[in-house]
C-alpha cells in the first residue's frame, strides 16, 4: 500500500517531467514560433494511454493530446518497440491542424511497456496553399499543407531519412523544420529517461499504484465541484462571423446539463460543417470543455484521465466542431476553438457568475507571411498577436495577454526582425479598445511593420472584426479588431478577418486586436467615478485626468484648479 506523500512525490516529478520535456523542446528548437513564442505542449500517459500528467502549455493542445495520442498508437498497436517515436499531424487522428506535429513514444522499463511520452508543436510552415500554412479561403484539407499519418519516424532510436526528406521536401523552410524536428524527438527521449528514473526509484508497483491513486483523486475533486453547482439545464449560442471562403456565419450552440456529480455537454443545434476553413477537429473542440471546466471549478486538481470521467459529451458528426475529413480545418483550431470557450462561458454565466470572465478577445489573431529571398531562399513566418481578457468578478480584464486556447507567449520584435526581412514601426496596448464595465475588458494590441523584401503572401485569420466581445451582466462590449494595408502610394487597404493579400516592398500592415467585454455595469465601477465622454465612450476619472487634464479631488472633479490649470 502506497502512502500519500509518496503518491504526491510521483504526482509531482511526472509534471515537471512534463515541465522539463518543454523547456528542453524551447531551447533546442529553431522557429521564433516554438523557442519564443513557446507554441509546444508536453505531456505524459500510461500503458493504457490514459493522461497522467502535463505541462502548463497550450490548452488547444493538452486538451486534444488524449485523443490523438490514442488514435495514433491504434495505427501501431502491439508494434512499437523501445527507442521508436510515431510522427504525425493529420488532424483527424491528432485532432488539431496540420501545422501542429505530434510525436509520440513508448516507454519501455524492464522489457514491459510501461506509457508513453508525447509532445505537439505548431511549425511555421508545412506547405500548403500559403506560407505559413494558415490559408483563409481553402475549402479542402489538401489545401492547407503536407497530410501526414501515423508513422514511425523514429526506428530504435535513428531518424528514418527517407521521411525526414518527405517531409523537408513539402515544407518552405527545411533549414527550420530540421532542427523543430530534432528537438522534439530530443524532448520525447528526455521524457521517456525522466519516467524510467522514477520507475527506477520507487519501483514499477508503487509507479502504478501511484498512477491509480493521482487519477482516482482528479475524479473524486472533480465530482464534488460539480456537485455544489445549481442543477439544471442550461444553453448559449454564439456566432463564427464567417468562414473564410464565404461571407457567412456559423452558430455553436451548446446544452449544459448539470447533474449531481457529472456533466454533459451536448452540441445539437451547431452549424453543419462548412466549405471553409473555420471548422474543428474533434480533439480541439473537447479540448475547450476540459480548459473551461478547469477554468470554472478548480484549477489546482491536476489534469488527467480521472479529470474527464465526469464529463459526458455529444458533438454531432458533420458540424463545424466534429466535422467530416476532407474538411479544412487551419482556422477551426485556432478561431472557433477560441469561440466554442466563449459560448462555454456565457453558458456557465448562468450557473456559476461568479468564476467567469466575459468574453475576450475571441481571437488568435493568426498572421502568417513569406516568400522567396534574393538568394532563392523560400521562408515563411507565423504569430499569433495578443488582445484584451474580458472582465471578471472582482477585477479588470487582462491589456495585450493571449487568452484562453492560445496561451502563448508574445514573439519579441527584435527575433522576427532578426530573422525575417519586415522592419517594425509601432507596438503597443490599443488605447480605448477595452469594453466598460464596472470591472473593465483588457484592451487589444496594436502591431505594425513594414516589407523589407521585394513580395510576401500575407495572410490573416482572426474573428471578431464585425461581432464584438460580448460583456456580461451589464458590461458594455470589447471594440472590434482590424488589419490593413498601406501600400508605397498611399493607398489604404481593409482587410477582412480572413485574407490572403500579397505585398511589395515598402507597404505597411498594420493589425489592431479586439479589447475584451467589461463585466457589470459601468456606473457601478468603484472606487473610481465614471464619466461619459462622447467621442472614446466611457472613461475613468483618473483617465480623465490623464487625458484632458481634469483635476480630481476626494473622488471629485475640481473644477476651480482644473480653469486655473487650463488658464
Amino acid at each position: 500500500m502506497i502512502d500519500i506523500v509518496t503518491v504526491e512525490v510521483i504526482k509531482g516529478a511526472l509534471i515537471y517531467a512534463a515541465e522539463e520535456m518543454g523547456i528542453s523542446l524551447r531551447n533546442s528548437s529553431y522557429s521564433p514560433n516554438i523557442k519564443e513564442r513557446m507554441d509546444h505542449s508536453c505531456a505524459i500517459f500510461d500503458f493504457n494511454a490514459r493522461l497522467i500528467a502535463q505541462a502548463e502549455h497550450i490548452p488547444a493542445h493538452l486538451g486534444s493530446l488524449p485523443y490523438g495520442v490514442k488514435k495514433g498508437i491504434e495505427v501501431y498497436e502491439g508494434e512499437l518497440e523501445d527507442g521508436d517515436i510515431l510522427l504525425y499531424n493529420d488532424p483527424y487522428v491528432s485532432g488539431t491542424h496540420l501545422p501542429d506535429i505530434t510525436l509520440v513514444a513508448p516507454i519501455y522499463f524492464n522489457n514491459k511497456l510501461i506509457g508513453y511520452v508525447a509532445n505537439k508543436a505548431h511549425h511555421s510552415d508545412v506547405g500548403g496553399k500559403v506560407p505559413g500554412s494558415m490559408p483563409s479561403d481553402v475549402n479542402e484539407l489538401f489545401q492547407e499543407g503536407i497530410i501526414i499519418p501515423p508513422i514511425k519516424f523514429v526506428k530504435k532510436g535513428v531518424v528514418d531519412k527517407e521521411i525526414l526528406n518527405l517531409i523537408l521536401s513539402n515544407v518552405r523552410e527545411p533549414y527550420i523544420r530540421i532542427g523543430d524536428l530534432r528537438a522534439q524527438v530530443a524532448a520525447n527521449m528526455l521524457g521517456v529517461r525522466r519516467v524510467k528514473e522514477i520507475c527506477s526509484k520507487y519501483g514499477i508497483e508503487k509507479f502504478f499504484e501511484a498512477i491509480d491513486k493521482i487519477i482516482e483523486y482528479s475524479e473524486r475533486k472533480l465530482r464534488i465541484e460539480i456537485n455544489k453547482m445549481p442543477k439544471g439545464v442550461f444553453e448559449a449560442e454564439d456566432f463564427m462571423e464567417d468562414i473564410g471562403s464565404k461571407d457567412e456565419i456559423a452558430k455553436i450552440k451548446v446544452k449544459i446539463t448539470v447533474k449531481e456529480d457529472e456533466i454533459i455537454f451536448d452540441y445539437t443545434g451547431t452549424s453543419k460543417q462548412v466549405d471553409g476553413p473555420i471548422n474543428a477537429a474533434y480533439g480541439v473542440a473537447v479540448a475547450g470543455i476540459y480548459y473551461t471546466m478547469l477554468c470554472i471549478t478548480n484549477p489546482e486538481i491536476p489534469m488527467n484521465d480521472g479529470f474527464f470521467k465526469p464529463i459526458l459529451i455529444n458533438i454531432p458528426e458533420g458540424t463545424i466542431l466534429n466535422p467530416k475529413k476532407p474538411a479544412p480545418v487551419s482556422g477551426g483550431n485556432t478561431e472557433t476553438s477560441q469561440r466554442n470557450v466563449d459560448v462555454l462561458l456565457k453558458a456557465f454565466a448562468q450557473i456559476v457568475p461568479n468564476k467567469v470572465c466575459a468574453a475576450c478577445t475571441g481571437s488568435m489573431n493568426n498572421v502568417a507571411f513569406g516568400g522567396v529571398d534574393e538568394n532563392g531562399r523560400t521562408w515563411a513566418f507565423y504569430e499569433t498577436i495578443a488582445g484584451g481578457y474580458g472582465g471578471r468578478f472582482g477585477i479588470d480584464g487582462v491589456d495585450a495577454i493571449h487568452t484562453h486556447m492560445t496561451n502563448t507567449m508574445n514573439t519579441p520584435i527584435e527575433a522576427i526582425e532578426r530573422n525575417y526581412p519586415i522592419l517594425f514601426l509601432k507596438y503597443g496596448v490599443r488605447d480605448g479598445s477595452c469594453g466598460a464595465g464596472k470591472y473593465r475588458g483588457g484592451c487589444g494590441v496594436e502591431r505594425s511593420w513594414k516589407l523589407l523584401a521585394p513580395t510576401a503572401t500575407v495572410s490573416i485569420v482572426s474573428e471578431r472584426h464585425k461581432i464584438p466581445p460580448w460583456g456580461l451582466f451589464g458590461g458594455e462590449s470589447g471594440k472590434t479588431g482590424e488589419a490593413f494595408i498601406i501600400k508605397t502610394n498611399g493607398e489604404i487597404i481593409k482587410l477582412k478577418s480572413k485574407q490572403t493579400i500579397r505585398m511589395d516592398y515598402g507597404d505597411v500592415f498594420i493589425i489592431k486586436t479586439a479589447g475584451g467585454g467589461g463585466y457589470g455595469k459601468p456606473f457601478d465601477r468603484e472606487p473610481e467615478l465614471v464619466i461619459k465622454d462622447v467621442e472614446n465612450g466611457y472613461i475613468t476619472l483618473n483617465q480623465a485626468l490623464e487625458e484632458y487634464g481634469v483635476v480630481i479631488k476626494n473622488g471629485k472633479i475640481d473644477y476651480e484648479e482644473t480653469r486655473r490649470l487650463r488658464g
